[in-house]
């Protein structure tokens, strides 16, 4: 009796998680790909980076934004420094171009979330029409930011999440972050695809100004440090269900690099985890909660086989077709991004993928995270 009872638990969180990724899978393929074209472009643009301690990263980020192939009178940057204790400052103040500039924080009290308030103060300061926040370690190409504004003027969009990916990877530790943050970024653009976004990275993230003003900013979701990104899409989601795009456009890609250490891998992770029950739509709560225990048994069941080998078939079963789908569902995401040979990490990492998915799940609700040399939660 008990066998059969954790047979069809197992049966029904299996056949969830497969759907949940073909129907994703879906998703993907519903996103057209974007030419940027020749536009006359009309949309002014402010770029927001909230920096701390930077110096070693920022000068290339600012270049690469001062080149891009796009009006220079319908662009600004503005640089946030978050109490930095490098030259991160100096290395901003020292580009002469006009249309960078400058604020430096000086909060006295402890804040949630020194990031919110960087970019809220950056919004104040702005009075461009589009918002593109990005991070001071990214890099772009030159069409960046007119391959984003080209989806933006085509529709009536509120907010466009456009992709993230690591390169120059130095080990295999780090190729193995790449596929499974591709896998994360290829997840939210097909939530976008099937129009319920889930989740996007801030590293690429476009909205409206008055939208941001309109929906009172990132009230409400300031009680964690993060969640400048999928918590304020959510909020933009609620009131605009129609209104967020996803840019399917390799020049429209925002490369950053992988962490290179577990540790750092394990606090960015709590970091992206801590946001997850703070949702508003509790129906992604309990999606999410159905993944971790898809995961769960899976571990359970390999456990139980010690007792009963009938649980190793279950769990063999159950890995299998996880296998299977997050194959069929990564392929185009890797063929996209020009990436195909990091699934020979796929068998791999779908096996790590359960133990480190339902530690993750854990450790990010329950305790406090390491940011920007900040213990935070």
């Amino acid at each position: 009796m008990v066998v059969q009872i954790i047979s069809i638990l197992t049966a029904v969180l299996t056949l969830t998680y497969v759907g949940l990724i073909l129907y994703l899978r879906r998703g993907w393929g519903k996103l057209s790909l974007l030419n940027a074209g020749n536009s006359q472009f009309k949309t002014t643009v402010s770029v927001l980076i909230a920096a701390r301690n930077e110096e070693e990263k920022i000068r290339k980020t600012i270049q690469d934004i001062l080149a891009q192939d796009y009006p220079a009178h319908l662009l600004q940057l503005i640089v946030v420094d978050d109490h930095s204790t490098d030259q991160t400052s100096e290395i901003v103040l020292s580009f002469t171009d006009p249309r960078i500039q400058l604020i430096i924080l000086n909060e006295k009290e402890p804040l949630n979330s020194y990031k919110k308030k960087a970019i809220t103060e950056a919004i104040q300061l702005s009075d461009s029409e589009l918002i593109i926040s990005t991070d001071a370690d990214c890099r772009m190409g030159s069409a960046w930011i007119k391959t984003i504004v080209t989806l933006y003027e085509s529709g009536d969009y509120k907010m466009i999440s456009s992709p993230v990916t690591y390169f120059e990877e130095k080990n295999i530790f780090e190729e193995m972050q790449s596929l499974e943050f591709l896998f994360l970024i290829g997840l939210g653009a097909s939530g976008i695809g099937n129009g319920t976004p889930t989740t996007c990275n801030g590293a690429n993230l476009a909205y409206r100004r008055d939208v941001f003003h309109e929906l009172k900013g990132f009230h409400g979701i300031d009680n964690l440090a993060s969640g400048d990104d999928e918590l304020f899409m959510h909020k933009v989601a609620s009131a605009y269900p129609r209104g967020i795009g996803f840019c399917k456009s390799m020049d429209a890609m925002v490369y950053t690099h992988a962490k290179a250490n577990l540790d750092e891998f394990i606090q960015q992770r709590k970091r992206w985890a801590s946001k997850s029950t703070s949702y508003k739509n509790k129906g992604i709560v309990v999606l999410g909660v159905m993944i971790w225990l898809f995961n769960f048994s899976i571990i359970m069941n390999a456990l139980a086989g010690f007792i009963n080998p009938i649980f190793w078939l279950l769990a063999a079963g159950s890995i299998c077709l996880k296998m299977l789908a997050e194959l069929i569902f990564l392929i185009p995401v890797c063929r996209f991004e020009g990436r195909m040979e990091l699934l020979r990490f796929q068998p791999f990492l779908t096996v790590i993928h359960m133990f480190y998915l339902v530690y993750i799940g854990i450790a990010g609700n329950t305790g406090k995270y390491r940011w920007k040399g900040r213990l935070v939660r």
